[in-house]
């Protein structure tokens, strides 16, 4: 069986973050969210990972990912250029997958359980596909399936006014090889693109059985800031914290902090956990810091109040005020001001910004 992780969206709802570099590497809790896709296709199984590249952000993902030998698996890069829908994505795939059952994770998904249980169960079977789903508050506002007693799928209707269940389609599919006859044979949808939804449907009405499999843990779609926010909780909580670097006398770290060897806490400073500090992080004394938040690299702060916020890395945040809740792009400088901000100001800033608080 092989994988493949589609990482070609624009990434319009993460903007300003991914006007300059693809939604897919924004970390959370210190590590790119393409990664916890590539480790759970590991875990389960799957090592041969084709990696579906759109025209945004493709070199970075390529530096990044490599060869796929640094996390234990082999990588090959299929360009689909502009997105045109996940079943687009998936016929460029073709020749990559050359005849082999293969799982499809979207690549800006992150799965508290791993998908192990999904592929075991369509391995298990004779099964046309397999569909991660996970009971939601709000069904009107996902693609929902409704199933049997058996847990095969019998239904799939987009965002329904009625919905006819609470199982949300989570973005990870198990497909045999009949799925390229069906994106062969589906046309565009109404905006333009070729739905995934489409082909299953097809398969469902050629008599494929299509198995299921109900996620108990979290999912989150990092789609959107407040989403990188709530993963990055969620990570930070069941994260199994290694305290590295150097905390020098003087200073207060409570909780679960995780510090790369080269990070530094100075006397004076004050971090709560859950918090990651990632390499050559420096919190100087008179900061405070956490809970659920996480320091990308190359990062100083000082002086500053910072909580339940990522900051992406390369940063230097030196103002005096607070700040929660936010998303700090790459390279961000916020120093302080005479005029102030209201405390507790929400930020999400793009990569390279200079402000003053």
């Amino acid at each position: 069986m092989k994988g493949l992780i589609l990482s070609g969206g624009r990434g319009t709802r993460l903007r300003p973050i991914t006007h300059t570099g693809p939604k897919q590497l924004v970390p959370v809790a210190n590590k790119p969210v393409i990664q916890y896709a590539i480790e759970d296709l590991r875990e389960a199984g799957v090592t041969d990972i084709g990696v579906v590249l759109g025209n945004v952000g493709r070199e970075a993902i390529q530096a990044f990912l490599g060869d796929g030998s640094q996390f234990g698996v082999d990588i090959t890069y299929i360009v689909q250029g502009n997105p045109l829908g996940l079943a687009h994505a998936v016929g460029c795939a073709e020749e990559f997958v050359d005849g082999d059952d293969f799982v499809m994770y979207l690549g800006d998904n992150i799965l508290n359980d791993g998908i192990t249980e999904l592929v075991d169960s369509f391995r298990d079977g004779d099964y046309a596909a397999g569909l991660a789903l996970q009971h939601v508050d709000t069904p009107s506002q996902f693609g929902i399936a409704t199933v049997d007693e058996d847990g095969d799928i019998v239904s799939l209707v987009e965002k329904p006014d009625d919905p006819p269940s609470d199982l949300a389609i989570i973005g990870v599919y198990v497909f045999s090889p009949a799925i390229f006859h069906a994106v062969e044979a589906i046309e565009p949808s109404d905006r333009g693109e070729l739905e995934i939804t489409d082909a299953i449907h097809l398969l469902l009405e050629e008599g494929g059985a299509i198995d299921s499999h109900v996620v108990q843990g979290w999912w989150k779609d990092t789609g959107k800031p407040e989403d990188i926010l709530s993963a990055n909780r969620l990570v930070l909580d069941d994260l199994d914290a290694s305290r590295d670097g150097t905390v020098e006398d003087g200073a207060e770290v409570v909780g679960q902090v995780d510090m790369h060897e080269t990070s530094v806490i100075e006397s004076g400073a004050v971090v709560r956990g859950p918090t990651s500090l990632a390499a050559d992080v420096t919190v100087e004394s008179g900061t405070y810091v956490g809970p659920y938040t996480s320091v990308g690299e190359h990062s100083r702060l000082a002086n500053v109040q910072i909580g339940n916020s990522v900051v992406i890395g390369e940063s230097e945040i030196t103002t005096d005020e607070s700040i929660v809740d936010s998303l700090l792009g790459r390279g961000t400088t916020i120093g302080s001001s005479a005029e102030m901000l209201p405390e507790g100001r929400r930020l999400v800033v793009g990569e390279n910004s200079k402000l003053r608080l």
